[in-house]
């Protein structure tokens, strides 16, 4: 068994997935900056997380260990915080989610076609 001592996490935290990177956007830049966006977001998430532990716990009991903490289980704070969980990241991609709607309803920008058929219009009105 490996000991913990041994455990290197900047190797850990570099390995990768087999395969391509799967990219969304136009702009390799920003889509790095929206990876570590979404890491640093699910970090929060889990500190959160064991936040809620803690302060069931202590309301629970009045005092709790390390061990408590790392093994608490509970179906309705499971449920509570799955919730909490789609919340919050609807919230951190509300941007995105807008952007896409617009895109869709055609507010922010017009069908190509659209666009080419006026262009002609106006070049063939000059």
């Amino acid at each position: 068994m490996q000991h913990i001592d041994d455990i290197d996490p900047v190797t850990l935290a570099n390995r990768r997935a087999k395969g391509k990177r799967p990219q969304f956007l136009d702009d390799p830049a920003v889509e790095r900056v929206l990876a570590i966006t979404v890491a640093v977001a699910t970090e929060l998430g889990v500190v959160r997380q064991r936040l809620d532990t803690i302060e069931r716990l202590l309301e629970r009991q009045g005092s709790l260990s390390r061990q408590e903490i790392d093994t608490f289980r509970d179906a309705d704070a499971h449920a509570e915080r799955a919730q909490w969980q789609r919340e919050y990241m609807a919230r951190i991609f509300r941007i995105l989610q807008q952007d896409k709607e617009a895109l869709e309803d055609g507010h922010d920008n017009p069908a190509p076609e659209a666009v080419a058929a006026e262009l002609a219009r106006g070049a063939s009105a000059a």
